[in-house]
């Protein structure tokens, strides 16, 4: 009997984003794009005129208001076809959205040239001398900071424009795999179909049939491969536009120019991937343990997820809420009546799996929107944890919105992976702590394991992967699918070492069943979150004086401040190896108690 997927039209209302806190319908989003349109000459009109402060002040007015409009648009069209990837009026309008959107860079293209051309001792004289630019002191600071690799208004005006054509390849991989996909149904144990979908694979991954999970992984896998030249192609096509962009630009190298613009210096990136590397022994200790406790002779990436005891701990989406809530509860009154207020009430999260949704979890939003979350959530531990992960950027975004202006209203990758994995280091100390069965603490390691399986042992990974596709692009050598498949799979057996079998092909294929990878040097970011979160969160629960305030000064900065320097004055400096070394004995502290729990 077939498992079924339920349609879009199948979930309770309650528990769909609430889509008309946005926009009242489609057509009044329709509407919102002509009248944004017909608003842009409203910003190319300060071309050429940025003579004084009083015009500056109206310059940036015009376009942070056109920019925030056009930010909304964009969430609305693109949230509604991640919920559903077969609906297409919404796939219509994210292309709609797209579009817009590069007419509105382009238009504000001219800023930047033209503000370089005025002098840094210019601005800073207008900056100090009229109060409505005041708040603009970071931004001039950072601007001349980039000055080198800010080109002419012509060229400026020409990578604008690029915006939506460089988004090609990854709606491509986006529509192939999430609309056009249809994965056979896997097999269960009693020879039962099982239905596959991106948003129900992490479950029957997560469950007990084994051959559940082996069939669904690899029919995952093989429905990838089955296509593995285009998308292979669409990702070279990505690091090639990568590539462009930084030499455009005069940066030394595609990781110099992605870590440029938040003014991270390269060694963090190299510093992570040397400490992975040093601890792959613990990776492959930790892969020993799985093996023995689940009863296989030999390991497998599906086995991964597999639950290590008999007794399945269940968790609805209201129990989640609450557990998440009082594990936050350090945090403050205020910071959990957000929390809880935005899951039960104010319908920031669109919950359960449905056929066409979208693979994966992420939060998304923009100024005058709620903080919106796109998960799977199938009523276990790793669920209740990947809820806990998108509140932690649910929040961060809501109090960057609510104390910063637009110009510092957004953060970088790089903070933004604290945030969430803060989240989750805070949720699974209350869970340890307050849940004593031992079924229940098994399961909350499990899915700590998982997730630092993720974030510490595949991203570091594809960060490996990432790093050499564009080393090779940069030195002229071509990029196809078997040379992306064969690289792939020699960066994870080699951390896999001997204790998990590697299927070449199929472990190959994994650099283009993560999105991710569109993101120009994002994953790492990951590994850094996962580091500088358990910091900060040890500082809350050793009950630092000033730890709370501190975190939350963070999570309130926004890009007012560079990352690396919010997140020192949070506590953690992440320009050292020691904050990821110290994320990887937390790890192993979590394998030592595992270890012990089994026997």
């Amino acid at each position: 009997m077939t498992k079924k997927v339920p349609l879009r039209s199948e979930i309770d209302p309650k528990y769909k984003w609430n889509a008309e806190s946005v926009f009242a319908s489609p057509e009044a989003w329709d509407a919102e794009v002509q009248a944004i349109l017909a608003a842009v000459p409203e910003a190319k009109k300060f071309q050429g005129k940025l003579t004084e402060a009083a015009v500056l002040v109206e310059a940036f007015k015009t376009v942070e208001d056109l920019t925030a409009r056009a930010m909304r648009v964009f969430v609305y069209a693109n949230f509604s076809s991640a919920v559903d990837t077969t609906d297409q009026q919404a796939a219509a309008m994210v292309g709609k959205a797209q579009g817009m959107f590069g007419q509105v860079a382009a238009a504000a293209a001219f800023m930047e040239p033209e503000l370089i051309a005025l002098g840094e001792e210019t601005l800073r004289q207008w900056v100090a001398d009229e109060p409505r630019l005041a708040i603009y002191g970071h931004y001039v600071d950072d601007l001349f900071r980039q000055q080198a690799h800010v080109r002419s208004a012509e060229v400026e005006e020409v990578l604008g424009m690029l915006t939506d054509a460089g988004r090609g390849p990854y709606t491509t991989a986006t529509m192939l795999t999430n609309a056009d996909f249809k994965f056979p149904a896997a097999r269960d144990e009693q020879g039962n179909e099982v239905e596959i979908t991106q948003g129900s694979l992490g479950g029957i991954l997560a469950g007990a049939d084994r051959a559940a999970r082996k069939t669904a992984w690899e029919t995952y896998m093989d429905q990838h491969l089955a296509f593995k030249n285009t998308l292979a192609s669409n990702l070279a096509t990505a690091v090639k536009m990568d590539v462009f962009r930084s030499r455009v630009r005069r940066h030394g190298s595609a990781l110099e120019a992605s870590l440029f613009g938040s003014n991270i210096p390269v060694e963090v990136y190299h510093n992570l991937l040397e400490v992975f590397k040093k601890n792959f022994p613990v990776w492959q200790r930790y892969f020993a343990i799985r093996r023995k406790a689940l009863g296989v002779d030999k390991l497998y990436p599906y086995d991964m997820w597999a639950p290590l005891t008999k007794s399945e701990v269940g968790i609805s989406y209201e129990d989640a809420v609450e557990l998440i809530c009082a594990g936050l509860a350090p945090m403050g009154e205020e910071y959990v009546a957000t929390v809880r207020r935005g899951c039960l009430e104010e319908r920031w999260v669109d919950v359960y799996p449905n056929q066409g949704k979208r693979e994966g979890a992420f939060s998304s939003g923009a100024p005058g929107t709620y903080p919106f979350i796109m998960m799977s959530f199938n009523d276990n531990v790793f669920s209740l944890s990947t809820l806990a992960h998108e509140l932690g950027h649910s929040l961060h975004s809501h109090l960057t919105r609510k104390h910063q202006p637009l110009v510092y209203a957004r953060y970088s990758l790089f903070a933004a992976e604290v945030a969430s994995n803060f989240h989750q280091a805070m949720v699974r100390d209350y869970l340890l702590k307050n849940k004593t069965e031992a079924d229940f603490q098994i399961a909350v390691i499990e899915e700590a394991m998982a997730n630092f399986y993720r974030y510490f042992f595949i991203m570091p990974t594809l960060a490996r992967f990432e790093l050499e596709a564009h080393t090779r692009v940069e030195k002229g050598q071509p990029l196809t699918a078997d040379s992306m498949i064969a690289l792939t799979s020699d960066l994870f057996s080699e951390a896999y070492g001997d204790q998990v079998e590697v299927d070449r092909e199929r472990v190959g294929i994994t650099f283009a069943t993560f999105q991710h990878m569109f993101m120009n040097f994002y994953v790492y970011a990951y590994s850094t979150g996962i580091s500088g979160a358990n910091a900060l969160s040890r500082r809350i629960l050793d009950g630092k004086p000033g730890a709370v305030e501190d975190y939350l000064e963070f999570l309130k900065a926004g890009s007012s401040l560079y990352a690396l320097e919010a997140l020192k004055r949070a506590g953690v400096d992440l320009t050292t190896p020691a904050p990821v070394e110290a994320a990887f004995a937390v790890m192993e502290s979590y394998v030592d108690r595992l270890e012990k729990l089994l026997a």
